[in-house]
């Protein structure tokens, strides 16, 4: 099939781009490059030993949209595009509720005009707010804390409300959980902007001197160790999971947690880490970050009973591809 990979440049996009390859389709990937670089997409190319077409848009360009639909017979499409930050959320909420959710629209927009009924939506588990844990899809969801939860809520019922007044329309609505790792070959992983906003990357710059040491938001939290506990899904996991959702599409709307199911606390990562590469990883206790929550982890029984995908990689391989990626990469 002829996918559309919005955001295919970005950390989880691109790995999913190498899986679409590998599986035989083709992939158009549409990124502005806002939080990726250019050079990822030689980079998949690379590793799947296969040609993609690049656009270098905003998914928010309605125009720029319609003339990729148009030139291109689109099969599928698989929404990563959009901001991902909770604690920036919090500080500019508007930038992240015009991008994300405006972004699905012209997505969906585009799929109805040109007759494309396939969609896979990158979704979260923050829509789950501070629900109990372990999260099950069929959950009331509850306000979040953050306003990217928000975007990624609103966009969930923007695209279940298309398939109820759609009968052709399939759309599978991804939660997922804490990506980490990288691909194996060490040539693609998480290269955040600036200072990095998630944990992995972080623990990584930390490890290989960029940073002076890790900072940890919290330890009087409700867990083992008072530091918040989170399901980390090694990145290849994660793509594999979107390629299983793509080939098995139903009609409708349906909701997959793609994780673990185990959760994993701060210093237990770091711990990890530590032991996987032998590196320290020093770090402080800061206080609580706004629009976190404690506890994080899912059931993922859905997905593997529906998709036939489970979760493979243990922590440790998390931890050992992170740096091998962190260890080869020239800024």
């Amino acid at each position: 099939m002829n996918i559309l990979v919005t955001g295919g440049a970005g950390y989880i996009g691109s790995h999913t781009c190498v899986a679409l390859l590998k599986q035989g389709h083709s992939v158009i990937i549409a990124d502005n490059l806002s939080n990726s670089k250019s050079e990822t997409v030689m980079k998949i190319m690379d590793i799947a030993n296969k040609e993609v077409t690049f656009y270098e848009i905003d998914v928010t360009d309605a125009e720029a949209i319609d003339s990729i639909f148009r030139n291109y017979k689109i099969d599928g499409v698989i929404h990563f595009a959009g901001l991902k930050a909770v604690g920036e959320s919090v500080d500019i909420p508007l930038n992240y509720y015009y991008n994300n959710i405006v972004s699905t629209m012209v997505l969906a927009k585009a799929c109805q005009k040109y007759n494309v009924n396939r969609f896979v939506f990158s979704s979260s588990a923050t829509v789950y707010g501070d629900n109990k844990v372990p999260f099950v899809e069929t959950m009331d969801l509850l306000p979040t804390t953050n306003p990217y939860g928000e975007t990624k809520a609103m966009s969930e019922r923007i695209l279940t409300d298309i398939a109820k007044a759609n009968p052709e329309f399939s759309v599978a609505l991804l939660r997922y959980f804490n990506p980490v790792g990288a691909h194996e070959s060490g040539l693609i992983g998480e290269v955040p902007n600036g200072i990095p906003n998630n944990l992995m990357p972080y623990v990584t710059k930390v490890a290989k001197g960029k940073l002076e040491k890790l900072r940890v938001f919290g330890n009087d939290y409700p867990t083992i160790d008072g530091t918040g506990v989170r399901d980390y899904i090694h990145v290849l996991d994660l793509a594999e999971g979107h390629v299983a959702a793509l080939d098995n599409l139903k009609i409708g709307a349906h909701v997959y947690n793609l994780g673990t199911g185990q959760g994993t606390s701060v210093l237990e990562l770091v711990k990890a880490f530590e032991e996987a590469n032998g590196t320290e990883v020093p770090y402080e206790i800061l206080e609580r970050r706004p629009g976190d929550i404690a506890s994080c982890y899912a059931d993922a029984s859905k997905a593997k009973r529906e998709l036939c995908w489970t979760a493979k990689r243990d922590i440790i391989s998390m931890c050992r591809d992170a740096w091998h990626f962190e260890k080869n990469y020239k800024e």
